[in-house]
């Protein structure tokens, strides 16, 4: 049998890395759509370069400091920032690509599978101990402090600063949301994700917003966030716990999230076991490997799919792969140890 070649090309080549972040499909997940009656679609974030949808805050946050003349693009520079991985992953690689270095601090907690591939792409890789925010020993104080002391030696260094620069909320305003309008031909009755720093929720939501107001737009919370409580009742309230990472704040609301609370109309709280059931079930079914904040994620549009009822269109963040977390949702002892479902293929 012979196969004629197709001759249609797929699109202009592109530049270099930053070229190739964004555009990423939209899909539609068969099951959770069956079982909804409504149309459920997912960003394939996990399809960026770096593997998750914090490509675009990283490559965000730093061409806003190269216009503001912070970072010069071949010139020595330091981007530093902390980060429960995937940021840190994205600022590298548009570090990498731009001649900075890059300096990420990351509590050693976090999968061993985004500190290893953090290593492996060129970061200066500082660990600490996980601590509250309200301790100066937080990944965020830390990098701040290592920023401030590099500048005070004269160096050419930003602080990234992912969940109060704006610059992370614009990239996706400016291109995650309008991404979502034209692939979904305009058809979206209502946007939901979880919330690390806000950026992708408050930049996605203003686009679409901008483009119909009535859409309506739901933050997804695991347990042990206070965010849902501070949509809910105006109070940041932290209940349970959960073993999804670089999502949910349990004690303050991140500047990229407080600058939108007026376009939130609503929040769920998901729980790990509905998120790993969606994990699992995307994983055998439909050949999607998604990761724990994407689990979240799909478990709150089916939500939002049901209080909306048959007929609607709701789109999510499928944020990153599940590759990238192997060690814990796809390691029977580590769920075991939880009392959380273990996969049948792996039990």
């Amino acid at each position: 049998m012979t196969f004629k070649v197709n001759e249609t090309p797929f699109g202009a080549p592109v530049d270099g890395l930053v070229g190739a972040i964004g555009n990423t499909p939209l899909i539609r997940l068969r099951r959770a759509s069956e079982a909804t009656g409504c149309t459920i679609l997912g960003k394939a974030e996990f399809m960026q370069p770096g593997g998750s949808v914090k490509d675009r805050a990283g490559l965000g946050i730093i061409e806003d400091a190269e216009r503001r003349g912070q970072l010069v693009p071949g010139e020595a520079g330091i981007v530093v920032e902390g980060t429960a991985g995937n940021t840190g992953i994205g600022l590298t690689l548009v570090a990498n690509a731009r001649g900075y270095k890059a300096i990420i601090v990351v509590p050693h907690t976090q999968s061993r599978e985004k500190l290893d591939f953090l290593s492996m792409i060129g970061a200066d890789l500082r660990l600490i101990d996980p601590a509250p925010l309200s301790s100066q020993g937080h990944y965020v104080h830390t990098s701040r402090r290592i920023a401030e002391e590099l500048a005070g030696q004269g160096k050419r260094v930003i602080w990234a600063n992912q969940f109060g620069n704006l610059a992370n909320g614009q990239a996706h305003e400016a291109t995650t949301g309008p991404e979502i309008w034209h692939q979904s031909a305009g058809r979206v009755d209502a946007f939901t994700c979880a919330c690390g720093t806000g950026g992708t929720l408050v930049g996605v939501a203003r686009a679409l917003k901008a483009r119909n107001p009535k859409v309506r737009i739901v933050l997804a919370d695991p347990m042990g966030s206070g965010l849902y409580s501070w949509i809910k009742t105006g109070t940041v309230r932290a209940e349970g716990n959960s073993i999804t990472e670089g999502i949910g704040q349990g004690s303050a609301v991140p500047g990229n999230l407080e600058v939108g609370r007026d376009v939130i109309d609503d929040a769920v709280q998901v729980t790990d076991p509905e998120a790993l059931e969606q994990i699992y079930d995307l994983q055998i079914h439909e050949g999607l490997s998604i990761g724990g904040s994407a689990g979240i994620n799909v478990a709150a549009a089916i939500r939002v799919a049901q209080q909306m009822g048959p007929g609607h269109t709701i789109v999510t963040i499928l944020c990153d792969g599940g590759a990238r977390y192997q060690s814990k949702i796809f390691n029977p002892e580590f769920l075991s140890a939880r009392g959380l479902p273990v996969p049948p293929w792996l039990a």
